[in-house]
């Protein structure tokens, strides 16, 4: 009898998974003003020139978060200075999108001070790599899609593509990625809610009230300066907690910048995800342009997205 429950428990949460809508913002339109806060690391105003004139270049306001300019040591400002900012921009009417201004660490230190309420009531398009994984996955777990796609201070050096990618996402049109082969990928399709973002900070929330249940999903993982045995590490201990058992696919982004040590590690980040993913049947897209990458392409996480894995090229679109 408990073994039965077990199972209908389990078969009803992969129903819910796979069935369930979530919310999305509404689209952009000029005029509209977005913000730009810092939840982790520190950033100067003046290193986020160049993505204030593109979005400005869009037909949209720009305002700074409280956050911006501030101090300290690594972060930007005392964590409840941070969590202040995110809040009030969340429970600002006028905003309607909040651009994370840098990466690195720190969100995951203010995500239990925030209240999402009057987000949940009137929400909005959060915007960012990198930490900003802690906001993609607490937000898909409470329902809302999100964008993962450029932060501030990378629009100085990001491809066409990438800038590209990032308006029609905020602007309500669906991006369509045409994407070369790589001699890794596993063929096949899939059509899911797509999920993730970077690998380290998806573990380091794993357990919490902010990891994102990816039973029926398509799963998106992408780091930066990691060392191989951690990636290893942390790829092997999801596998045998079943984390991967019941994705529809994979997608892995850029895994760039990678550290080895004196005794090499002996395979690169993509050669390790092969080795993890062999024994699954999911299509699996490698090196696809999103990450810590100058190519990083919007992915709207939470969405519907179909993906196409053929001898020809991968092919990835959203509902």
């Amino acid at each position: 009898m408990r073994t039965y429950t077990l199972i209908l428990l389990f078969s009803t949460q992969l129903f819910f998974a796979q069935t369930r809508k979530t919310i999305a913002p509404a689209a952009l339109k000029k005029g509209d003003t977005i913000a730009f806060i810092a939840t982790a690391r520190k950033v100067e105003a003046a290193s986020l020139q160049p993505a204030i004139e593109l979005f400005k270049s869009w037909g949209l306001h720009v305002v700074m978060g409280k956050s911006i300019g501030k101090s300290e040591n690594q972060l930007a400002g005392p964590d409840w200075q941070r969590a202040t900012d995110l809040q009030e921009m969340l429970d600002n009417p006028s905003i309607k999108a909040i651009v994370g201004a840098k990466g690195g660490y720190g969100t995951v230190r203010i995500i239990d001070r925030i209240n999402f309420e009057k987000f949940r009531k009137k929400p909005k398009w959060i915007v960012g790599f990198s930490d900003m994984t802690v906001l993609h996955s607490h937000l898909n777990t409470i329902g809302y899609q999100t964008i993962h796609g450029l932060v501030g201070v990378s629009v100085k050096n990001a491809t066409p593509d990438a800038k590209e990618s990032l308006k029609k996402a905020l602007f309500g049109q669906k991006p369509l990625y045409e994407i070369a082969p790589h001699a890794f990928n596993r063929q096949g399709k899939a059509k899911a809610e797509l999920v993730g973002g970077n690998l380290s900070v998806l573990y380091s929330v794993l357990g919490s009230k902010s990891e994102a249940d990816v039973k029926g999903k398509i799963l998106f993982i992408e780091d930066l300066d990691e060392y191989l045995y951690h990636i290893d590490r942390m790829l092997f201990n999801l596998k045998r907690n079943g984390y991967f058992d019941n994705v529809k696919g994979v997608i892995i982004g850029g895994m760039t910048e990678m550290n080895d040590n004196e005794v090499p590690w002996g395979k690169n980040a993509l050669e390790i995800a092969r080795d993890i993913f062999k024994d699954y049947d999911f299509p699996v897209i490698y090196n696809f342009p999103a990450g810590h990458i100058k190519d990083n392409r919007a992915l709207i996480l939470g969405s519907t997205a179909t993906m196409t894995v053929t001898g020809s090229g991968s092919v990835l679109t959203f509902e």
